[in-house]
């Protein structure tokens, strides 16, 4: 049978509204809005042309119903900026994400959960320090922020969109969490991305909603001081005097020169003139889109294990692709920015076994 639901989820993975679809089709809108509310099964010439506007394989359409991502149970950055059909491309995505994931981990034993919540009385800072002191990390800086969020159970995929509005996003799917990161930015800002969405997951499984302003602000103070820890911080730097000590203090941390200039600052290791300064020669220089001495992005652990276990089967992206009936290039989206799927398995990265 004909599902509405993946239709739907069809649609706004591709930034159609129904009208749009309806023209795409050479249907009516009212035809879409049928299908849609499942009042219609559509005939074979329907699903052909569903097919070729959507660019999914018909049979993706009569599959059974997806496990959709929430609205209100993801944080999302850049809520301002971000248009509606940005967002429901976003949550599409993840839906599709969690269709492959579940493949997945049907074969395999993936990295269990170990992930601490906090309850609303832990202060941002307090939270990040609790998360390092439960995973060991002590004050030092963190190596690959990816790998260390999947090594601790949290599902990573990219959310290659090509735009400015949609920085990452991050829930908890019952007990599994999942993070979402625009690799389109920065690998300083993915990984600060990375940081946040943590703090996301610790500070607001159970609180307020994740997309509030006090959320998205509790979340950054999680990012600033689990990535530059304050006491690891003001051991190293006495005085920030100049833009070329941001950029060699940086390397230490790795992230953005703007993030460190507005950590130094709230550490009151610089002046309000002395913040103002400086983010003006920030911008004036184009760092903040284009970031000086920069990092290589970071790559998965988890993802090339299990392709490098499945090519041992002769199973490539194209045949899984195929198994559960969608486009190869959505499986691209959400891993090939994350890692070289071709990369066989080191000794840095988690466990991972086949489902015996």
């Amino acid at each position: 049978m004909f599902n509405a639901q993946r239709l739907i989820l069809a649609r706004r993975r591709r930034k159609l509204t129904a009208r749009a679809l309806a023209n795409a089709i050479g249907a009516s809108p009212v035809t879409i809005s049928r299908l849609e509310n499942a009042s219609n099964e559509p005939g074979a010439e329907t699903v052909d042309a569903l097919a070729r506007a959507l660019g999914f394989p018909k049979e993706f359409f009569f599959g059974e119903e997806l496990d959709e991502l929430p609205g209100h149970a993801a944080s999302f950055r850049s809520l301002s900026s971000m248009t509606a059909r940005e967002r429901d491309a976003a949550l599409s995505a993840g839906a599709i994400a969690y269709l492959f994931h579940d493949w997945v981990a049907e074969r395999f034993n993936l990295p269990a959960a170990d992930v601490p919540t906090m309850s609303e009385n832990a202060s941002p800072e307090e939270a990040a320090q609790i998360v390092r002191a439960s995973w060991g990390l002590g004050q030092q800086p963190i190596s690959n922020m990816v790998k260390l969020l999947e090594a601790k159970g949290v599902r990573v995929f990219s959310l290659s969109e090509e735009t400015n509005s949609v920085d990452a996003f991050s829930c908890w799917r019952g007990d599994q969490p999942f993070a979402f990161l625009n690799t389109f930015k920065s690998a300083e800002r993915s990984r600060f991305d990375a940081a946040h969405e943590l703090g996301h997951l610790v500070m607001h499984r159970h609180g307020a909603p994740q997309d509030s302003k006090q959320a998205e602000s509790e979340a950054d103070r999680f990012a600033s001081e689990f990535l530059m820890p304050a006491d690891d911080v003001r051991s190293r730097i006495r005085h920030v005097t100049c833009v070329e000590d941001l950029i060699r203090l940086k390397l230490r941390w790795g992230v953005s020169v703007a993030a460190l200039n507005y950590r130094v600052n709230k550490l009151g290791l610089a002046s309000e003139w002395q913040n103002r300064s400086l983010n003006i020669e920030i911008a004036r220089r184009g760092y903040r889109k284009n970031e000086p001495a920069g990092m290589l992005r970071e790559q998965s652990s988890l993802w090339p294990q299990v392709f490098t276990s499945l090519w041992q089967e002769r199973l490539t992206r194209e045949s899984i692709a195929t198994q559960l009936h969608v486009p190869t290039s959505e499986l691209d989206q959400f891993l090939v920015h994350l890692n070289d799927v071709q990369v066989a398995a080191t000794a840095e990265t988690p466990g991972l076994r086949a489902v015996k």
